[in-house]
């Protein structure tokens, strides 16, 4: 499906491209609007066999459920997250979770002397972290514990890439916990020490 939807996105950069040129001829325009019609079309018809089959098991109705009631996620991107980690071992720990995605901190150190700012390591799984990407930005703007979270980290000089990278992260955390204690997302737990405005 991310496949699907990075293609739908490439599509409508060009359109909007070629909407804005005074040369693009406006066979390619139609073009790019058929081609765009066709793959929401796909998008929608997975979109439904997923739902479809999350409904037939309970655990992963329960899963969804779950993850629809947190704040910033949709069902779309619940069933993206869902899909990218259906296939994780029960047995992995939140600390492999993070890794997993790629949105574990790398640390690079050079001798004695020099010593570059973190970055995340993009070792994993790509689809899960731009399936994350979304409802981090939607929670940091409309979660009040989150939003705490993402100003704080921007009060001590992260950058907003950095302080939503955080944000995804402690998502992830927050799922993790969701999953395997069986219940909803509480912010307040998950941020203890976080005092909201």
């Amino acid at each position: 499906m991310a496949t699907l939807t990075e293609e739908h996105s490439r599509l409508s950069n060009r359109l909007h491209a070629a909407e804005g040129s005074r040369t693009a001829p406006r066979c390619v325009r139609e073009d790019l609007k058929r081609s765009m019609a066709g793959i929401k079309k796909r998008l929608l018809r997975l979109q439904r066999e997923a739902r479809t089959m999350i409904e037939r098991e309970a655990e992963m109705k329960r899963k969804l459920l779950r993850l629809v009631a947190m704040p910033g996620i949709g069902e779309i991107s619940a069933v993206q997250i869902l899909a990218e980690l259906a296939g994780l071992d029960e047995q992995m720990t939140v600390r492999q979770w993070v890794a997993h995605s790629g949105l574990d901190p790398a640390h690079e150190l050079s001798g004695t002397s020099v010593h570059k700012r973190s970055r995340i390591s993009r070792q994993g799984n790509r689809h899960l972290r731009k399936a994350l990407f979304m409802p981090a930005l939607s929670a940091a703007r409309f979660d009040p514990h989150m939003r705490a979270f993402y100003l704080e980290l921007q009060n001590r000089h992260k950058t907003k890439l950095q302080a939503l990278t955080a944000v995804a992260r402690k998502m992830l955390h927050a799922i993790y916990g969701i999953f395997k204690t069986n219940t909803d997302y509480d912010g307040a737990k998950l941020f203890p020490a976080i005092k909201i405005a």
